[in-house]
């Protein structure tokens, strides 16, 4: 990077909701430093998102059909003329200050090669109790600054360019993964990453549990089946070994049937053992938010753990029936699918 203020291409990939991309380019004007160049990537949606991008001055893009946020952010790069890329997601209105501290720790860092920001415990539009649960629950769970990661998170990334250039774009192939994907091809290379609360904003968090749910099954399932050996699970494996017992949890509820009432102690003894091991967020919670909401937190908190820990055993069982496949393995450099 040059010694002066590097220009900052900031790069949304956008999928209707305009009214929220609108609150995310709102707060990119509010922005401390200066200059950022912002692309908007309309990913062929079907509301005015792009023409609500073009009244508010940014360049707008368009895919050529559907493809997914990982394309998305590619095109954009494509066209960035900024020697640092921050990729944000369209519903996520970062702190004023956000860009700037993005500079500051990557030029005072060389060997940083992608840093991630965080999202407040609190939704930016929706609030209903879904939604705040999220907030909480990603603020917790996903994006955690004090401890090891599992990965970056491609929803608020800056990166240098010539690094990007180096690795090479996102995996186009992946959506659940791609994070995961992108930080393990950064460390091949022997590149540092890491996640700062100094890079901040606010999403716009589904608002219902059926979203929700979906969402984690899907994200677990596919995790698991193209987890790649070598990757870290850092803070993952406590929390992962409690939805395991708390999947186990449920046919142990039958163990009084089978064996009388010395199996009825099993069950809840499984649950509360899988609470201990996620203690810190629960408690966080409780002390964030007081006893009413800390009471739903915990309901709704265990059962996206139980149906996260059943998306990661359907992921496993899946990775189990393909072995002896070919292996397929995408190329960043040509883009090309091959067989390993």
């Amino acid at each position: 990077m040059s010694g002066e203020r590097p220009l900052v291409s900031v790069i949304i990939p956008s999928f209707n909701r305009s009214h929220v991309l609108r609150m995310c380019l709102r707060a990119l004007e509010k922005q401390t430093y200066s200059p950022i160049e912002v692309i908007v990537v309309d990913d062929c949606g079907t509301e005015d998102a792009a023409e609500v991008a073009r009244s508010m001055g940014v360049t707008v893009l368009r895919t050529e059909v559907n493809s997914g946020a990982s394309t998305a952010r590619n095109l954009g790069a494509e066209h960035a003329h900024g020697e640092i890329l921050l990729f944000q997601d369209g519903d996520i209105a970062l702190d004023p200050d956000s860009v700037e501290n993005a500079v500051n720790i990557l030029h005072a860092e060389p060997k940083l090669g992608a840093l991630g920001g965080i999202l407040h415990p609190e939704p930016l539009a929706a609030r209903t109790l879904p939604a705040q649960y999220r907030a909480l629950q990603m603020y917790h769970w996903w994006m955690p600054t004090d401890r090891p990661t599992l990965e970056l998170h491609a929803a608020v990334l800056a990166v240098p360019t010539e690094v990007f250039k180096e690795i090479g774009p996102f995996n186009p192939h992946l959506s659940d993964t791609v994070s995961a994907d992108y930080r393990s091809r950064l460390m091949r290379k022997g590149y540092e990453v890491r996640i700062t609360d100094a890079v901040c904003g606010r999403a716009d968090h589904d608002s219902t549990m059926k979203m929700i749910l979906s969402k984690v099954f899907r994200r677990a399932r596919v995790s698991a089946r193209e987890w790649t050996r070598g990757e870290t699970p850092g803070d993952s494996v406590p929390r992962a070994f409690g939805g395991v017992l708390l999947v186990a949890a449920v046919p142990a509820a039958l163990l009084p049937l089978l064996v009388g009432r010395a199996g009825a102690a099993v069950s809840p003894l499984l649950v509360a053992t899988a609470i201990g091991l996620d203690g810190s967020t629960y408690r966080r919670v409780f002390a964030r938010r007081g006893l009413p909401f800390g009471l739903y937190f915990s309901a709704v908190h265990l059962l996206v753990t139980f149906v996260g820990a059943t998306g990661a055993g359907v992921g496993v069982l899946q990775r189990v029936l393909q072995r002896g496949q070919p292996n397929v393995v995408w190329v960043p450099q040509t883009g090309d699918l091959k067989n390993r």
